[in-house]
């Protein structure tokens, strides 16, 4: 019972993260990293095959390895940010201090990821 439950929470984290890369609000790397470390104790095959996913696992392992974000991942991640957040604001909320809070935490994300600590093209040790 305790197997099905980390396997099924693990499976809700990779939801929610993926729900993340699309809402500006909802964090994507904490629930990854609650992923692996659900399947790791509760089914390391599923561990690996989301560290080996085409679409997650590179983002997983250059975490965990502490390899930096390359350059094209930061551009994607702040064109995503502030293309959601804009829509966010202009279309779906009418509040004018909610609107500031958006792009305070815009700004502040966006400083975040810049300031993460860019990778090495492979073979340029």
């Amino acid at each position: 019972m305790r197997r099905f439950f980390l396997i099924a929470t693990g499976y809700l984290c990779i939801v929610l993260a993926v729900v993340g890369i699309f809402l500006p609000l909802l964090p994507t790397t904490p629930f990854l990293l609650a992923a692996m470390v659900l399947f790791a104790k509760s089914s390391p095959e599923r561990a690996k095959k989301l560290e080996n996913n085409r679409f997650l696992g590179e983002y997983i392992k250059c975490y965990t390895q502490g390899t930096g974000m390359n350059l094209r991942y930061k551009i994607q991640t702040i064109i995503l940010l502030w293309a959601s957040i804009s829509l966010s604001a202009l279309y779906l909320i009418d509040t004018l201090w909610v609107r500031v809070l958006l792009f305070i935490i815009a700004v502040a994300v966006t400083i975040h990821v810049i300031l993460i600590r860019p990778s090495r093209p492979k073979g340029s040790e």
